[in-house]
């Protein structure tokens, strides 16, 4: 037996709560996994409360992360011992996920564990962190470099936010740091924000061309937002999209992207292969000052992910939720 939460939905109606499972109820896989560690993402949290239909079948355990050591496999690339980091692959939408103690995947899904972390700091980035590191490798990738001016991220008190203000200041970059939490400053600042914008200044209806202000951005809110980002972002400029906290929507127009060929560029997480994964992970394990994530997360234990998820959506959380699946 092991704790788990459980999603589970009667007669349209959805609970959620702190269960114990037998292991026979594991759904298919070739790794087995004692978790170590899970944590809270936006979709978790989404998931949870049940506010938008993450869920794909019921029951699911959610938690589109972990970290832990492999227990049994008959996967060529996995053997008992190892120790093992996953993000995404519909995990805790389709399959059973992290927040539990034990966990049955494919291996295809799994990465190694970088070496400068441990499985509770692996956590402390969680799909969020790594997410960033997608994105600050998608600008990389574009050409951007740090002499071409200020760097804007959006949400930059999230979890995607403050690891990719860390990032980009690790790799040279001038960052700015839009946020709607005043009294967050001083911690934005500790991760490497030069500049504090307040969220206000981007989230209401703007012109479709503005002053351009930033050489790229990365954004996790969307909307509005997103729009106002490319509307300022300097000719040649690009943008790495990868949320939609504000919003799904997209209210903008061709303008930034014929005029000033402002480059638009999607990244998720969810699906990219392992050739896009490691070198996240390697750009998160050399940059990335394990100290820093001490600031950035909050541990709590598994009993207390189903409030925890309420407060994400509520947008009362800083930084990245931590969940110790074993207390």
């Amino acid at each position: 037996m092991f704790s788990a939460i459980v999603i589970d939905k009667t007669d349209d109606k959805q609970s959620v709560a702190l269960a114990q499972l037998d292991e026979a109820q594991l759904p298919e896989g070739d790794v087995t996994i004692d978790v170590d560690y899970s944590t809270l993402n936006y979709k978790d949290g989404l998931a949870i409360t049940g506010k938008s239909p993450v869920v794909r079948k019921f029951p699911m355990v959610p938690g589109i992360d972990l970290a832990g050591t492999v227990r049994e496999s008959s996967h060529a690339d996995w053997k008992a011992g190892d120790k093992v980091v996953l993000n995404g692959w519909g995990v805790g939408e389709t399959h059973w996920g992290g927040l539990a103690q034990v966990a049955r995947l494919k291996g295809d899904w799994l990465v190694p564990l970088p070496s400068a972390f441990t499985p509770k700091q692996a956590m402390a980035i969680g799909t969020a962190g790594y997410t960033a590191a997608l994105c600050v490798e998608a600008l990389v990738r574009a050409g951007v470099k740090p002499g071409d001016g200020e760097v804007l991220v959006t949400g930059a008190t999230g979890g995607v936010g403050s690891v990719a203000v860390a990032l980009l200041k690790k790799a040279g970059f001038t960052v700015a740091g839009s946020t709607g939490k005043a009294a967050e400053a001083d911690y934005l600042k500790q991760l490497g924000a030069d500049t504090i914008i307040d969220r206000a200044e981007l989230s209401n209806p703007g012109k479709p061309l503005q002053k351009e202000r930033w050489a790229a951005a990365i954004d996790s809110v969307g909307s509005h937002t997103l729009a106002n980002v490319c509307a300022q972002t300097r000719y040649g400029g690009a943008v790495a999209a990868c949320g939609l906290a504000q919003g799904a929507d997209f209210p903008t127009t061709v303008m930034p992207f014929i005029l000033r060929g402002v480059r638009l560029l999607g990244v998720d997480s969810v699906m990219a292969p392992k050739a896009a994964r490691l070198p996240a992970w390697e750009r998160l394990a050399r940059d990335l000052d394990p100290a820093l994530l001490e600031v950035i997360a909050t541990e709590i234990g598994l009993a207390e992910a189903i409030k925890a998820a309420a407060d994400l959506l509520d947008g009362t959380v800083r930084g990245r939720i931590v969940v110790d699946v074993n207390r």
